[in-house]
């Protein structure tokens, strides 16, 4: 059983709050180029990263396993290096890796699938976000599989591409769909039988977390599946009708379509005898529509139509539900959790969000494990998130949080807490600056409670986020000011920045400090700053401590 060393020194508070202020990121970039976090009035955050010990840590790139310093780090890859306090090498990299070497393409499951299609004559279906925002997907991943199976002799390839402007920018799909058609048009020429067969906004259809909307899950199985909704020739006149008819509509809200023969008939339906490849590596959004497609007996919506297909996840998206149950690359096995340790230590623990990221705290906090590791011990508080727009309330669910999360302040029961609080990512999707800003205002009052809380019972407060995003709301140039559209305009930005983010320790005793002879420092190194706090010493290859003792 793990265990941890007790510091000689004895703990530094009976009680720690951890809150995870999801997607506010640090940058010097001033509020005309897009900074939310600058421009909201934020008097306690502000005052809190002034006056208190204060550091920015590394979350994207190498800091938190992904391939390069270039790509983005995210909600998933951020909390399993902040309840791991490792590095692990993540789904981006592990897939690339997995291709690079021909890997994946050597394995049983893709031989399996491969010799299904060509034994019945059936259809390869590849359904997966369609861009390079490399946080759920990769575009060169597809490509690579599809040239792989065409070398395999596969005859019939059907696509079914969820659009993102959300990674990316929020009006790119054509970028990414002009090319790949020259693409398809060299395999179609070579013999291949490749055409799109269906597709959406990925905030639309197909991609619902923690089951928050399955309805959205319903959309994108009677497209994909069934090859029920509004027909098309072609997805280029899919998209090119839907950007006509609402100018403001952005990708990941672009409704389903489906792509039909000249005489109205789907191209590219799911039948019995069919393989299917879901080509997203990360996990959250890729659980329920694998369920879906697996589960003999399944509640959530009805199907309609079953069909008996070879499918399988570019990865494992839960290793302890086994969903699904064949995968292409493994996961990163990611062991000896922060959660764990305190479990066996019999330290009771608290984790609360709303469901849009209820499983940051638990699922990916506890390296994607579902459960409990001792349940007597540990508190897990789901507040149920709205199914609408999240600009439309940018204060999400932010006082109900609070709320509870309170009373289990007060309670004493728990030393170690732990809370997301979603609208700094989740308004900051939406590319709505002026929604950002009214989200996190919200969010500073809320805190603002929290820390009146942390006074009275003494407890410890340490505030971070896991990556950037509400602090670059715009398209920036190469200089790093705000890209304008012809009118003058800026340019929304959707996706997460590279960016580090804030750290700031809230001791209302006012006695600790960092550790100044510290010169590098990242989201792993906040699980062995909490245990250090609770006077434990970190565990081995953890990283190390920010206090100072």
């Amino acid at each position: 059983m793990l265990s941890l060393n007790k510091n000689p020194q004895g703990p530094l508070a009976k009680q720690v709050l951890l809150i995870v202020l999801d997607g506010v990121g640090f940058t010097k970039q001033g509020i005309k180029d897009g900074n939310a976090v600058e421009a909201a009035n934020m008097p306690l955050l502000k005052n809190l990263w002034t006056t208190r010990p204060t550091l920015h840590l590394k979350a994207h790139g190498t800091a938190v396993g992904m391939p390069s310093d270039e790509d983005m780090g995210n909600s998933e890859v951020g909390h399993n290096v902040l309840g791991s306090g490792r590095i692990f090498d993540q789904g981006a990299k592990l897939v690339s890796a997995s291709i690079e070497a021909k890997e994946m393409f050597q394995g049983p499951i893709w031989k399996k699938l491969i010799d299904n299609v060509k034994s019945k004559s059936s259809t390869l279906h590849f359904l997966g976000l369609f861009s390079d925002g490399n946080v759920h997907s990769h575009i060169d991943h597809l490509r690579a599989m599809i040239d792989a199976a065409k070398s395999e002799s596969v005859k019939k390839i059907r696509l079914h591409i969820l659009l993102d402007g959300r990674d990316v920018p929020e009006k790119s799909a054509l970028n990414y769909l002009t090319p790949f058609e020259t693409y398809i048009k060299e395999l179609n020429d070579s013999g291949l039988d490749i055409s799109i067969a269906s597709g959406g906004g990925r905030m639309e259809i197909t991609m619902d977390r923690y089951e928050a909307d399955w309805s959205m899950v319903e959309r994108g199985w009677k497209t994909h599946v069934l090859g029920e909704g509004r027909k098309f020739q072609s997805a280029r006149e899919a998209l090119e009708t839907l950007y006509q008819e609402d100018p403001k509509v952005i990708d990941q809200y672009l409704p389903a379509f489906v792509i039909a023969d000249e005489k109205g008939n789907p191209i590219g339906t799911i039948e019995d005898g069919d393989s299917v490849i879901f080509f997203n590596f990360r996990g959250d959004r890729s659980i329920e529509i694998s369920r879906a497609f697996t589960e003999e007996s399944f509640s959530p919506f009805p199907r309609g139509r079953f069909p008996k297909t070879e499918y399988a996840g570019m990865m494992q998206y839960d290793g302890d539900l086994f969903i699904p149950k064949q995968y292409l690359v493994s996961p990163p096995a990611i062991d000896r959790t922060m959660g764990e340790y305190l479990a066996n230590q019999k330290i009771a623990q608290y984790a609360i969000s709303e469901t849009q990221k209820y499983g940051h705290v638990t699922f990916f906090w506890n390296g994607n494990k579902s459960g409990y590791f001792n349940e007597s011990l540990e508190t897990y508080e789901e507040i149920k998130s709205d199914v609408i727009p999240f600009d439309q309330k940018p204060e999400m669910k932010a006082k109900e949080i609070t709320d509870t999360l309170i009373q289990a302040v007060q309670s004493h029961k728990y030393p170690f807490l732990r809370v997301n609080y979603a609208n700094g990512d989740m308004v900051g999707h939406t590319g709505n600056m002026n929604a950002t800003i009214k989200g996190l205002e919200y969010l500073d009052k809320c805190l603002e409670r929290l820390k009146k809380a942390c006074d009275d019972s003494n407890t410890v407060m340490l505030i971070t986020a896991d990556h950037g995003n509400a602090d670059e709301m715009y398209q920036l140039d190469k200089k790093g000011n705000a890209q304008n559209s012809k009118d003058g305009i800026p340019i929304p930005k959707t996706s997460h920045t590279l960016n580090p983010v804030h750290f700031v320790v809230y001791d209302p005793q006012s006695k600790i400090k960092f550790n100044e002879s510290l010169t590098s420092y990242g989201l792993a190194n906040v699980a062995a700053t909490v245990l250090d706090l609770l006077g434990f010493e970190a565990p081995e290859g953890y990283h190390p401590s920010l206090i100072q003792r």
